[in-house]
This record gives structure tokens, sequence and C-alpha cells, in this order.
């Protein structure tokens, strides 16, 4: 990636430290990183930084993204059209589906991926029936040294928050039924997993 245009420099750091409030540990620390490498002169460490973005900005969240990817195997580093980092492709992708697949919004998902270096995450998406939510597959995920630790966790996430919405007096959003659906297709899996085990 070129940007001739971008100098890493202390002013440039200060500009951005100063228009920026920062939440996140990772951030404050690349932030020192990368002065640290300014105070030395590290020609060399604020050149490999420099490929990564256009501005400083671009900078932190693609680095923090070709790092968070390193701790699952994957070392690629490509960028998109609009010089974000490219999204890694976990290998052996589950989808596991609790509750009834058949009917719209009436089922979970589970979603399994495991890295290159053989770590594995898990995603989900969650119904009540009206009200729900999720998130994907990332590289920001939890991290796990196999698919069944991976798959109990999740399976674990997923009881609690439906375990939680038993009884709920919104019954515009939370139906009881897809509820204890969910919560029969989770003890179902966990059963399964159990017997596996004795064979």
């Amino acid at each position: 990636m070129e940007n001739s245009a971008l100098t890493l420099n202390s002013a440039t750091i200060k500009n951005y430290l100063q228009a920026n409030h920062f939440s996140v540990q990772w951030e404050k620390n690349m932030i020192a990183e990368i002065l640290e490498a300014i105070e030395s002169n590290n020609t060399e460490k604020l050149a490999w930084f420099k490929g990564f973005g256009k501005d400083i900005r671009h900078i932190l969240m693609n680095v923090h993204a070709y790092r968070k990817g390193l701790e699952f195997g994957f070392t690629e580093i490509a960028f998109d059209k609009n010089d974000w980092f490219c999204r890694s492709e976990f290998l052996e992708k589950e989808d596991i589906k609790l509750g009834d697949s058949e009917r719209y919004g009436e089922y979970s998902n589970i979603y399994l991926g495991r890295g290159i270096n053989h770590i594995w995450t898990y995603a989900l998406n969650y119904s009540y029936g009206m009200a729900g939510g999720g998130y994907g597959l990332s590289i920001y995920g939890k991290q796990f040294r196999c698919r069944q630790d991976a798959l109990i966790y999740a399976l674990d996430e997923i009881k609690k928050m439906m375990t939680a919405r038993i009884g709920d007096k919104d019954t515009t959003n939370v139906k009881q039924p897809v509820i204890m659906a969910t919560l029969r297709a989770i003890s179902q899996v966990q059963v399964s997993m159990v017997q596996l085990t004795l064979f």
C-alpha cells in the first residue's frame, strides 16, 4: 500500500491523541510503540507501520487486525479498495441451528470456525422470536484450543441468554415457545456430545 503523503511524526501522533479519546488498551500500546519508533529513529519499524495505511487511523486499525489474525495463524497482508485490512477466512466453518429452523426467526445459530493454527472461535445469531441479535466469526472472538471447547462455551452462552428470558413479560418480542424450543435443542446437542465422548 502506498502512502507517500503520510509522515509518521510526533506531531501527527499528538494531533491524533488530542482528537481521540482511547477506551481500549491495545490502541494506547500501539501509539506508544509508534512514538518509541519515532523517538529512536527506527526507520525500519516506521516503514513497516506506514505499510498498513494512509493515515494514523488506518495504520492503528489495520495493524491491530493483522496482529489479531496472527493469533489464529493468518499471516497474509492484504487490503480492500478502501485500504482496510482484508477479513481472514476461517476454515472448517460450521453452522449449528438450535430451534425450529423451518420457521424464520424461530431458531438461533452457533457458528464455529478454525484458524490456520487450529485455534477455534465461535459466533452467535440468537432469536427470542421477534427480538434477537448476533455477530459473525471474527479474529476478535474468544479463542479455544479445540472445536469441542468452542462449542461448549457457545452452548453455555446461548443457554444463559435463553434461560434469562423464560417468563419475560414482553410477549411481543420474546416468544416463550421459541425460547423453550431453543433450550431443548441445546440440551439435545449437549447430550449428543456426552454420548460421543463415551465411544
